[in-house]
């Protein structure tokens, strides 16, 4: 457990000048020159020591606190006066570290996206206010009420006319009010509510249910934050989606009226597409997770200011002088001849996971025997320093899931050790 608790935030009041004690080039060349420059890092340089000061010796995600802080900040920062934030947990699936965001942001917001976590983040923490990021089935729902959750916390995505009947039943068999958010498909086409007509009859349904409450409607649009820039494409995108989801508004607002599509929460956006939003017209409630973290698949052009917080540190168990091929060890001269240059083998503890190599630089994923989840081999140049139970640093590519993968959290403030986090219970 973390002992140092950061001071709350006030929105519009983030500091994005300040290093937090990171050398100033660190974040350019973590975006895109990893695999480029020469030798070790610095940084990662602290992050083993601080490593080795705990006796660390198994694989295990690493969180730099500093960092973590700084993204929230800027996060913050960017966001309009009315628009609400709301922590995505599937992406930060740690309970201390989730704690530590909401009482910066101060804000009880969350996006919770399975039962398990829903069940535990519930009991341990019963003043969030959850919207559920996808549709469960609906036995999932009455296993939380009828093991002893509080209805009231959760806001149920809604994704058919099928799925809400479902609800509504459930709803008269428990003698529940359901809270019931809507989800709407803005562009991105894996589901929702996307014609005029089946909206209309949902919101048919709900008024015609004492026990359904309309509060909220979700519309999400990752789409846009990795849409191509040429030719217009990502703004095209960007304005139909608004476009669709004040349809959806108008739509509510001549079935509800006018008082229930302004107190509704309107939740959209993500990490990717956060910077979109320039007022809380539309939409006023924003989810975001992975950005305080940012893996590589967040490496956005518009994210470059966010920088990369969470890592996985594993010792090299072997590291040996040439590269040598399973079976054909005779082609060996013959490849070494062709190849630019010399090269070293790497095998680590573990591996297999969704994350690049980023330090020593110059390492890289082997195809010779496949990739490994035990000891997986690593190729990097001839010159690297690089020993046995010396760490090799990776970047995760996504934070949700993998964050499961390693047990404890190791975290760093200061450049130190800064203690261990327990992740959430393991879950899809």
């Amino acid at each position: 457990m973390i002992e140092t608790k950061p001071k709350p935030l006030k929105r519009g009041n983030a500091d994005t000048t300040k290093s937090s004690r990171i050398d100033a080039h660190f974040e350019v060349e973590m975006q895109n020159e990893c695999e480029n420059r020469p030798g070790r890092h610095p940084y990662f340089e602290m992050v083993r020591q601080a490593l080795k000061s705990e006796g660390v010796t198994q694989p295990t995600i690493v969180v730099d606190l500093d960092l973590f802080d700084r993204n929230l900040d800027r996060l913050l920062s960017m966001l309009p006066a009315d628009m609400a934030f709301r922590l995505v947990v599937k992406s930060l699936p740690i309970p201390d570290l989730i704690q530590r965001a909401l009482e910066r942001a101060n804000t009880k917001r969350v996006m919770t996206f399975n039962l398990p976590m829903l069940q535990t983040l519930a009991s341990t923490m019963p003043q969030l206010d959850h919207l559920l990021g996808k549709p469960f089935p609906v036995a999932a729902a009455k296993a939380f009420l009828t093991q002893g959750g509080d209805a009231a916390q959760v806001h149920w995505l809604i994704d058919t006319p099928e799925r809400l009947a479902q609800y509504g039943q459930l709803a008269q068999d428990t003698k529940t009010v359901l809270n019931i958010c809507l989800e709407l498909d803005i562009g991105l086409h894996r589901g929702g509510f996307a014609r005029k007509d089946a909206l209309v009859a949902a919101l048919d349904q709900i008024a015609d249910c004492p026990q359904l409450n309309l509060t909220g409607v979700m519309g999400y649009d990752a789409h846009v934050g990795k849409a191509p820039t040429a030719f217009g494409l990502q703004r095209s995108a960007e304005a139909k989606t608004k476009k669709r989801f004040e349809a959806a508004l108008d739509i509510i607002r001549a079935v509800l009226g006018n008082d229930v599509s302004e107190r509704i929460i309107r939740n959209g956006a993500g990490s990717p597409t956060l910077p979109f939003y320039k007022d809380a017209d539309i939409v006023n409630d924003i989810s975001a997770g992975s950005v305080l973290v940012k893996p590589t698949d967040f490496d956005l052009p518009h994210l470059s200011h966010f920088a990369p917080a969470a890592f996985i540190a594993t010792p090299a168990l072997k590291v040996l002088d040439g590269v040598q091929m399973p079976v054909l060890e005779w082609l060996d001269p013959i490849r070494n001849l062709f190849a630019r240059q010399k090269r070293k083998s790497v095998f680590i503890h573990g591996g297999y996971w969704k994350a690049v190599p980023v330090d020593p630089a110059g390492l890289k994923h082997a195809s010779l025997i496949g990739r490994s989840s035990n000891q997986e081999l690593l190729v990097g140049p001839s010159d690297m320093t690089l020993k046995p139970d010396d760490f090799v640093l990776f970047r995760p590519t996504q934070s949700e899931a993998v964050m499961l993968q390693f047990g404890p959290i190791a975290t760093i403030k200061d450049h130190k050790f800064a203690g261990w986090m327990d992740p959430l219970p393991m879950s899809a």
